[in-house]
Protein backbone atom coordinates (compact mmCIF):
# COMPACT_ATOMS: atom_id res chain seq x y z
CA UNK A 1 0.00 0.00 0.00
CA UNK A 2 1.09 3.57 -0.66
CA UNK A 3 2.16 5.50 2.31
CA UNK A 4 -0.33 7.77 1.76
CA UNK A 5 -3.39 7.19 -0.16
CA UNK A 6 -6.20 9.63 -1.26
CA UNK A 7 -9.38 7.17 -1.47
CA UNK A 8 -12.90 7.95 -2.93
CA UNK A 9 -15.82 6.94 -3.31
CA UNK A 10 -19.49 7.92 -5.67
CA UNK A 11 -22.83 7.44 -3.36
CA UNK A 12 -25.35 7.72 -5.91
CA UNK A 13 -28.83 6.31 -6.54
CA UNK A 14 -28.23 3.77 -9.19
CA UNK A 15 -31.46 4.04 -11.64
CA UNK A 16 -32.69 0.65 -11.95
CA UNK A 17 -32.14 -0.20 -15.97
CA UNK A 18 -31.07 2.99 -16.86
CA UNK A 19 -27.36 2.56 -17.69
CA UNK A 20 -26.78 5.19 -19.72
CA UNK A 21 -27.63 7.95 -16.60
CA UNK A 22 -25.91 5.69 -14.07
CA UNK A 23 -22.74 5.89 -16.18
CA UNK A 24 -23.82 9.67 -16.77
CA UNK A 25 -23.87 9.83 -13.23
CA UNK A 26 -20.56 8.07 -12.15
CA UNK A 27 -17.81 9.49 -14.46
CA UNK A 28 -19.25 13.02 -13.38
CA UNK A 29 -17.86 12.04 -10.04
CA UNK A 30 -14.81 10.10 -10.63
CA UNK A 31 -13.81 13.02 -12.78
CA UNK A 32 -14.39 15.03 -9.71
CA UNK A 33 -12.60 12.85 -7.26
CA UNK A 34 -9.83 12.61 -9.57
CA UNK A 35 -9.04 16.22 -10.29
CA UNK A 36 -9.24 16.60 -6.33
CA UNK A 37 -6.42 13.88 -6.00
CA UNK A 38 -7.90 10.40 -5.92
CA UNK A 39 -5.69 7.52 -6.22
CA UNK A 40 -8.72 4.89 -5.71
CA UNK A 41 -12.21 5.22 -6.26
CA UNK A 42 -15.04 2.95 -5.06
CA UNK A 43 -18.65 2.69 -6.67
CA UNK A 44 -21.98 0.89 -5.21
CA UNK A 45 -22.57 -2.75 -5.98
CA UNK A 46 -24.44 -3.58 -9.86
CA UNK A 47 -23.85 0.06 -9.98
CA UNK A 48 -24.84 0.38 -13.95
CA UNK A 49 -28.29 -1.00 -13.77
CA UNK A 50 -29.19 -2.24 -10.12
CA UNK A 51 -31.00 -5.42 -9.66
CA UNK A 52 -33.29 -5.40 -12.85
CA UNK A 53 -34.25 -8.94 -12.79
CA UNK A 54 -35.99 -8.78 -15.68
CA UNK A 55 -33.34 -7.09 -18.11
CA UNK A 56 -30.21 -8.65 -16.16
CA UNK A 57 -28.69 -10.81 -19.23
CA UNK A 58 -29.14 -7.58 -21.60
CA UNK A 59 -27.75 -5.68 -18.67
CA UNK A 60 -24.44 -8.43 -18.79
CA UNK A 61 -24.44 -7.64 -22.21
CA UNK A 62 -23.12 -4.36 -22.08
CA UNK A 63 -20.44 -4.67 -18.49
CA UNK A 64 -17.34 -5.31 -21.56
CA UNK A 65 -17.86 -2.40 -22.86
CA UNK A 66 -18.78 -0.65 -19.99
CA UNK A 67 -15.48 -2.08 -18.69
CA UNK A 68 -12.85 -0.74 -21.45
CA UNK A 69 -14.38 2.76 -20.48
CA UNK A 70 -13.55 2.90 -17.04
CA UNK A 71 -10.14 0.97 -18.36
CA UNK A 72 -9.60 4.47 -20.74
CA UNK A 73 -10.97 6.26 -18.13
CA UNK A 74 -8.36 5.14 -15.25
CA UNK A 75 -5.35 5.54 -18.01
CA UNK A 76 -6.40 9.06 -18.40
CA UNK A 77 -7.37 10.53 -14.88
CA UNK A 78 -4.83 7.63 -13.45
CA UNK A 79 -7.07 6.06 -10.81
CA UNK A 80 -7.84 2.92 -9.77
CA UNK A 81 -11.69 2.12 -9.63
CA UNK A 82 -13.18 -0.59 -8.32
CA UNK A 83 -17.03 -1.43 -8.39
CA UNK A 84 -19.65 -4.07 -9.09
CA UNK A 85 -21.38 -4.93 -11.91
CA UNK A 86 -23.65 -7.95 -13.72
CA UNK A 87 -21.16 -10.40 -15.87
CA UNK A 88 -22.13 -12.68 -18.60
CA UNK A 89 -20.77 -16.32 -17.03
CA UNK A 90 -21.25 -20.49 -18.08
CA UNK A 91 -24.71 -20.25 -16.33
CA UNK A 92 -26.16 -17.53 -15.94
CA UNK A 93 -24.87 -14.08 -14.72
CA UNK A 94 -22.83 -13.52 -12.05
CA UNK A 95 -22.68 -10.32 -9.30
CA UNK A 96 -18.73 -9.19 -9.86
CA UNK A 97 -16.87 -6.75 -8.57
CA UNK A 98 -14.33 -5.49 -10.98
CA UNK A 99 -10.66 -3.89 -10.62
CA UNK A 100 -9.41 -1.42 -13.15
CA UNK A 101 -5.98 -0.36 -12.36
CA UNK A 102 -4.16 2.70 -13.31
CA UNK A 103 -2.50 2.19 -15.94
CA UNK A 104 -5.65 0.50 -17.25
CA UNK A 105 -5.28 -3.37 -16.47
CA UNK A 106 -8.11 -5.15 -15.44
CA UNK A 107 -6.00 -6.16 -12.10
CA UNK A 108 -8.79 -8.96 -11.01
CA UNK A 109 -12.48 -9.48 -10.13
CA UNK A 110 -14.46 -11.40 -8.23
CA UNK A 111 -17.68 -13.27 -8.20
CA UNK A 112 -20.33 -12.53 -4.96
CA UNK A 113 -19.81 -15.84 -3.35
CA UNK A 114 -22.76 -14.61 -0.48
CA UNK A 115 -25.97 -14.38 -2.16
CA UNK A 116 -28.49 -12.73 -0.52
CA UNK A 117 -31.95 -15.32 -0.36
CA UNK A 118 -34.35 -12.94 1.16
CA UNK A 119 -34.51 -10.74 -2.06
CA UNK A 120 -33.93 -14.03 -4.40
CA UNK A 121 -30.66 -13.14 -5.51
CA UNK A 122 -29.36 -17.02 -4.98
CA UNK A 123 -32.63 -17.60 -7.57
CA UNK A 124 -31.10 -14.65 -10.93
CA UNK A 125 -27.10 -15.19 -10.04
CA UNK A 126 -24.53 -17.58 -10.12
CA UNK A 127 -22.44 -17.61 -6.70
CA UNK A 128 -18.84 -17.15 -6.71
CA UNK A 129 -16.20 -20.05 -5.34
CA UNK A 130 -13.04 -18.13 -4.82
CA UNK A 131 -11.19 -14.93 -3.45
CA UNK A 132 -8.38 -13.60 -3.89
CA UNK A 133 -6.27 -10.33 -2.77
CA UNK A 134 -6.40 -8.32 -6.05
CA UNK A 135 -2.81 -6.12 -6.65
CA UNK A 136 -2.86 -3.05 -7.43
CA UNK A 137 -0.48 0.52 -7.95
CA UNK A 138 -1.91 1.57 -4.62
CA UNK A 139 -1.63 -1.59 -2.59
CA UNK A 140 -3.31 -5.14 -2.48
CA UNK A 141 -7.42 -4.99 -2.29
CA UNK A 142 -9.29 -7.44 -0.42
CA UNK A 143 -13.39 -7.71 -2.61
CA UNK A 144 -16.49 -8.23 -1.05
CA UNK A 145 -19.98 -7.43 -1.96
CA UNK A 146 -22.87 -6.47 0.04
CA UNK A 147 -23.87 -9.45 2.28
CA UNK A 148 -20.13 -10.79 2.06
CA UNK A 149 -20.04 -8.56 5.06
CA UNK A 150 -21.30 -10.21 7.18
CA UNK A 151 -19.12 -13.62 6.80
CA UNK A 152 -16.46 -12.81 8.85
CA UNK A 153 -14.24 -15.84 7.62
CA UNK A 154 -14.27 -14.26 3.83
CA UNK A 155 -12.65 -10.71 5.47
CA UNK A 156 -9.86 -13.21 7.39
CA UNK A 157 -9.28 -15.18 5.07
CA UNK A 158 -8.18 -11.81 2.10
CA UNK A 159 -6.32 -10.28 5.45
CA UNK A 160 -4.28 -13.63 5.95
CA UNK A 161 -3.63 -13.23 2.04
CA UNK A 162 -1.91 -10.24 2.52
CA UNK A 163 -5.07 -7.65 1.77
CA UNK A 164 -4.22 -4.32 3.22
CA UNK A 165 -8.07 -2.39 1.98
CA UNK A 166 -10.80 -4.40 2.01
CA UNK A 167 -13.44 -2.98 -0.60
CA UNK A 168 -17.26 -3.37 -0.25
CA UNK A 169 -19.89 -2.14 -2.99
CA UNK A 170 -23.31 -2.42 -1.49
CA UNK A 171 -26.90 -1.80 -1.84
CA UNK A 172 -27.55 -2.07 1.84
CA UNK A 173 -30.88 -1.08 2.63
CA UNK A 174 -31.98 1.49 5.41
CA UNK A 175 -33.68 -1.13 7.83
CA UNK A 176 -30.64 -2.77 8.57
CA UNK A 177 -28.00 0.58 8.53
CA UNK A 178 -26.86 0.14 12.25
CA UNK A 179 -25.36 -3.23 11.02
CA UNK A 180 -23.89 -2.02 8.21
CA UNK A 181 -21.71 0.28 10.27
CA UNK A 182 -20.89 -2.15 12.41
CA UNK A 183 -19.59 -4.21 10.72
CA UNK A 184 -17.59 -1.95 8.62
CA UNK A 185 -15.94 -1.09 11.92
CA UNK A 186 -15.44 -4.69 12.76
CA UNK A 187 -13.71 -5.83 9.69
CA UNK A 188 -11.53 -3.38 10.10
CA UNK A 189 -10.90 -3.90 14.06
CA UNK A 190 -10.55 -7.39 13.47
CA UNK A 191 -8.41 -7.82 10.55
CA UNK A 192 -6.39 -4.73 11.54
CA UNK A 193 -7.12 -2.89 7.56
CA UNK A 194 -8.60 -0.09 6.35
CA UNK A 195 -12.06 -0.83 5.11
CA UNK A 196 -13.88 1.25 2.35
CA UNK A 197 -17.68 0.52 2.18
CA UNK A 198 -19.61 2.31 -0.57
CA UNK A 199 -23.28 1.99 -0.60
CA UNK A 200 -26.20 3.74 -2.61
CA UNK A 201 -29.32 6.07 -2.09
CA UNK A 202 -32.51 6.47 -2.95
CA UNK A 203 -35.34 3.77 -3.30
CA UNK A 204 -35.99 0.68 -5.15
CA UNK A 205 -39.53 -0.98 -4.63
CA UNK A 206 -39.92 -1.50 -1.15
CA UNK A 207 -36.33 -0.29 0.11
CA UNK A 208 -35.18 2.40 0.96
CA UNK A 209 -30.96 2.88 0.79
CA UNK A 210 -29.82 5.72 2.99
CA UNK A 211 -25.91 5.74 2.30
CA UNK A 212 -23.79 5.66 5.08
CA UNK A 213 -20.31 4.73 2.87
CA UNK A 214 -17.34 5.50 4.79
CA UNK A 215 -13.69 4.71 5.46
CA UNK A 216 -12.82 3.27 8.33
CA UNK A 217 -9.52 2.93 9.60
CA UNK A 218 -7.31 -0.08 11.12
CA UNK A 219 -8.06 0.93 14.89
CA UNK A 220 -12.05 1.25 13.74
CA UNK A 221 -12.14 4.96 13.66
CA UNK A 222 -14.30 6.23 10.65
CA UNK A 223 -11.96 8.56 8.26
CA UNK A 224 -14.76 9.60 6.14
CA UNK A 225 -18.55 9.14 6.41
CA UNK A 226 -20.72 10.22 2.94
CA UNK A 227 -23.62 10.73 4.97
CA UNK A 228 -27.18 10.21 3.34
CA UNK A 229 -27.05 12.08 -0.02
CA UNK A 230 -26.33 12.09 -3.08
CA UNK A 231 -22.18 12.63 -3.31
CA UNK A 232 -18.56 11.48 -3.62
CA UNK A 233 -16.36 11.61 -0.28
CA UNK A 234 -12.57 11.78 -0.56
CA UNK A 235 -10.27 10.81 2.29
CA UNK A 236 -6.61 10.46 2.65
CA UNK A 237 -5.22 7.32 4.42
CA UNK A 238 -2.16 6.44 6.12
CA UNK A 239 -0.34 2.78 6.04
CA UNK A 240 2.17 4.32 8.97
CA UNK A 241 -1.98 3.53 10.74
CA UNK A 242 -1.92 -0.30 9.71
CA UNK A 243 1.76 -0.80 10.25
CA UNK A 244 1.48 0.94 13.86
CA UNK A 245 -1.03 -1.38 15.00
CA UNK A 246 -0.40 -4.18 13.79
CA UNK A 247 3.14 -3.92 15.35
CA UNK A 248 1.16 -2.94 18.84
CA UNK A 249 -0.93 -5.32 18.68
CA UNK A 250 0.18 -8.49 16.57
CA UNK A 251 -3.35 -10.53 16.24
CA UNK A 252 -2.34 -11.63 12.80
CA UNK A 253 0.53 -12.70 13.99
CA UNK A 254 -0.52 -14.48 16.72
CA UNK A 255 -3.27 -16.49 15.01
CA UNK A 256 -3.42 -20.37 16.39
CA UNK A 257 -5.72 -21.59 13.41
CA UNK A 258 -4.74 -24.96 14.50
CA UNK A 259 -6.84 -24.58 17.53
CA UNK A 260 -9.77 -23.60 15.52
CA UNK A 261 -11.69 -26.79 13.92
Amino acid sequence: MKESLVAGLVQFDVMEGSVESNLTRVFQGMLKLAESGAHLVVLPEMWSGGFDYDHLAELAQKTPDIVERLRAFAVRERLVIAGSLPEAVSGGVANTLFVVDADGRLAGSYRKIHLFSPTGEDAYFMAGKKNEVISTSVGNIGPMICYDLRFPELARSLAVKGAEILICPAQWPQAREGHWEALLKARAIENQCFVIGCNRVGRSGGLIFSGASQMVSPLGEVCGHAGSSDGELLTEIFRGTMDEFRSAVPCLEERRPMCYS
